[in-house]
């Protein structure tokens, strides 16, 4: 502890003590006559090491020396430019992309998912683009063309999706909106579906332990959104779907500058299927009946000349699902045993701001502060059972940036406060309880651009259940050789694990519900511990005169501690401490390759290893592939003068057989096989853009039909001791076709 202390402090006396002269500047991209941030360019001083990544809002300060007079702007599709600096003063540039370029020998492009070759963390970026490669409504449909997120259905009646990275579930991933954490306790099972995609300017995938500086809580992974910006958004979109399974959905964006510093924007999302589907005659819905509306209005206020920015966003949702047997009439069936139903009312509210200061006589040194409030109320039952959950959330953080001697090491620390009530009533039991912790941070990243960059992390926390604690996070990237990229990581994730919230799935089922320990101070249940190691490569090449890149990764998670989740057991589901090893080991090689002129084509393989020790021995984990393949082919006609072009898209996912929970102790008639059968699934969307205002699309969603027989155990007796609907492996409604347009005002 002394060595530690006297770390930090020399540490900060260095940093006191650095006070070069710094060059600032703000790199943007031009696009349909709009120009806006470019994040992740790259500015350098020609025959240095001396550089720095530009911010999501396209900023960027790097040490200013007379000897320095040659500045290399670089991002990936676009023209390096050179430009010539004989004096510190601040910098505007516009990158143009490649395709707009003279010279017919540059082909590529500004790619829709990208990795970066520098980052010390293993990041995807996913913009806005790749969103509209498939029917993205939500969230939770957001990563159906990308491989690293697992996407399924929960269960067969709620028609909830629900993502897993590295083989976990999505509790183990933190999950944040603009780096403020937002899908986490009672919005953990349905909260990607409360996020519309059209609302989504970027997503951030990192796989590993993300930074300390977001909290503790990240074990798999952290997965950033974005939101669009009333400043650099549309004036006015339009985005209207209609699909064969009864849903219709409208998205509209109005965006209004106000002043010169002040832009507004009211993004308001419904969605309704009120149609009736039983394609399989099993008497439940294929589909749940659903009707939601979701408001936000953001404001956004930027002076560059004062170096502040500030954003203020306001939230309401009110969501109502019904799902259940096809002929389940709430007004006289809810409450008895005439037929099986399910009802999920969801109203929440949320406010969220952002405040940012940069030092306009010191540039890298800047102060950031987050706060949000949330409240979230779901009342809900699934036949018999009931299930109610009141959630009021506080969430704030404190950031300081600044640099140690030069931009190649920077520094960030701060402090975070957290805040959670819960209030929650299963059948006839009744849960409370408060979380609140407080928490600083520190966090030392070292880049030189040319061949290593690390992250280095620390946060301490002291938590009234989970106690004080330490947290480490470690990545580095070391480049080997030109176009590659190895990276190493490691780092510790703790949690409370809100056992009914992340599994609602399981009330719909006539399961007996059982903790089984009663020492800890979470429903008696111990915080959930973990380590995640990881290493990946990353060799980008050319071949055939094209780009291309390959890459591997394995990640290792090792639970000190988990609350398993048991239904081995057919007629139980119990939970209760880990006793014993439990970890998940994944695997992942990707090919991508642009094979000409807007064609693009991505391939992966994943394999999973994840064994817990239950109580009834050491086993795999249920309903998830060892195996997995990806494909997905997208190609782009080239745009015409007015922007007409031709878009289409097609990705194949093909999963492995994925073990069921035993069935043993049923009676013969509803006993299962060990293992499903395997499943490949494909996609298609075909774009017409008939100018930049204005574009359609059609596509199909699992054209093959793809479809699980029987999803739902014992459907014809459902309050019988035998029904259980959480055997779901595939595609239970078959092929959906949908339409949809959009339009837009820049």
């Amino acid at each position: 502890m002394k060595k530690l202390t006297l770390f930090l402090v020399c540490i900060f006396q260095v940093f006191v003590h650095a006070q070069d002269e710094q060059l600032k500047g703000v790199i943007l991209e031009a696009s349909n006559g709009t120009e806006s941030p470019l994040p992740g360019a790259n500015v350098y001083w020609l025959g240095s090491s001396v550089g720095a990544i530009t911010a999501e809002d396209g900023t960027f300060s790097l040490p200013y020396k007379f000897s320095f007079n040659k500045l290399v702007v670089s991002y990936v599709g676009f023209k390096t430019d050179t430009l010539t600096v004989n004096k510190n003063r601040y910098i505007k540039h516009v990158l143009k992309a490649s395709e707009e370029l003279d010279a017919v020998t540059v082909t590529s492009r500004k790619q829709s998912t990208s990795k970066s070759f520098l980052k010390a963390t293993n990041t995807m970026t996913v913009s806005a683009d790749e969103l509209l490669k498939a029917a993205c409504c939500n969230l939770s449909e957001s990563f159906e063309t990308n491989p690293s997120i697992d996407v399924n259905f929960a269960d067969a009646v709620s028609g909830t999706k629900q993502i897993k990275m590295l083989g976990l579930n999505s509790p183990y991933i933190l999950i944040a909106t603009e780096n403020i954490p937002a899908i986490r306790g009672a919005s953990q099972a349905y909260g990607l579906s409360f996020i519309p995609g059209t609302w989504v300017e970027s997503i951030q995938i990192t796989k590993g332990a993300g930074s300390v500086i977001n909290g503790y809580e990240s074990i798999a992974g952290q997965i950033n959104t974005e939101l669009v910006k009333p400043a650099t958004d549309d004036k006015l979109f339009v985005n209207a779907y209609a699909g064969a399974n009864g849903r219709l959905e409208l998205n509209t964006h109005f965006n209004q500058k106000v002043s010169d510093k002040w832009s507004t924007g009211i993004y308001v999302h419904g969605n309704l299927r009120n149609q009736k589907f039983d394609r399989n005659d099993d008497s439940f819905l294929d589909v749940p009946l659903k009707e939601q509306i979701n408001v936000m209005n953001r404001w956004q206020y930027a002076s560059p000349e004062k170096g502040l920015v500030s954003f203020i966003s306001l939230r309401y949702l009110n969501d109502h699902t019904q799902a259940g047997q096809i002929d389940f009439d709430p007004d006289s069936d809810r409450g008895t045993t005439n037929f099986w139903g399910s009802e999920i009312n969801t109203e929440r509210f949320e406010v969220m701001t952002k405040l940012g200061y940069v030092n306009p006589e010191i540039p890298y040194q800047s102060l950031g502060f987050q706060t949000a409030f949330s409240y979230h109320k779901q009342d809900s039952y699934f036949g018999l059972n009931g299930y109610d959950i009141n959630h009021s959330s506080v969430y704030s953080n404190l950031i300081y940036n600044s640099i140690i001697s030069d931009s190649r090491h920077k520094v960030k620390t701060g402090l975070s406060f957290t805040y959670d009530r819960y209030d929650e009533v299963v059948n006839t039991s009744n849960y409370e309880r408060i979380e609140n912790s407080v928490g600083g941070f520190f966090e030392y990243a070292f880049d030189n651009l040319d061949d290593l960059s690390l992250t280095a992390g620390v946060r301490v926390d002291q938590h009234n259940r989970l106690g004080f604690f330490v947290t480490p996070r470690l990545h580095v990237r070391y480049t080997p050789w030109e176009k590659s990229a190895l990276r190493a990581s490691i780092g510790r994730g703790k949690r409370s694990a809100n056992i009914f919230a992340e599994n609602q799935n399981l009330f719909a089922s006539s399961r007996q519900i059982n903790i089984l320990n009663a020492g800890g101070k979470i429903y008696g249940l111990d915080p959930e511990i973990a380590w995640n190691y990881g290493i990946s490569y990353l060799q980008g090449f050319n071949l055939f005169g094209q780009k291309a890149d390959i890459a591997f990764d394995f990640y290792r998670t090792d639970f000190q501690n988990q609350v398993v989740v048991d239904w081995e057991n057919p007629f139980e589901i119990n939970f209760y401490n880990l006793d014993g090893e439990s970890y998940a080991n994944s695997f992942q090689f990707e090919f991508n390759y642009n094979v000409f002129k807007g064609f693009d084509l991505r391939t992966a393989y994943k394999y999973y290893d994840i064994k817990t020790d239950y109580n009834s021995g050491k086993l795999e984990k249920p309903l998830i592939p060892r195996n997995r393949l990806f494909a997905n082919a997208a190609y782009e006609t080239e745009a015409k003068s007015n922007g007409s072009q031709w878009k289409f898209d097609a990705t194949y996912n093909w999963l492995d057989s994925q073990r069921f929970p035993s069935t043993e102790a049923s009676i013969p008639e509803f006993q299962l096989d060990e293992y499903s059968p395997t499943v490949g699934t494909l996609n298609l969307q075909v774009t017409k853009v008939f100018s930049s205002y204005f574009e359609v699309y059609l596509g199909g969603e699992n054209v093959t039909n793809v479809r699980q027989t029987n999803p739902i155990i014992s459907p014809d007796n459902p309050f019988g001791s035998n029904f259980d609907s959480n055997f779901v492996y595939g595609p239970i409604f078959g092929s959906m076709y949908y339409a949809g347009i959009r339009y837009r005002i820049n």
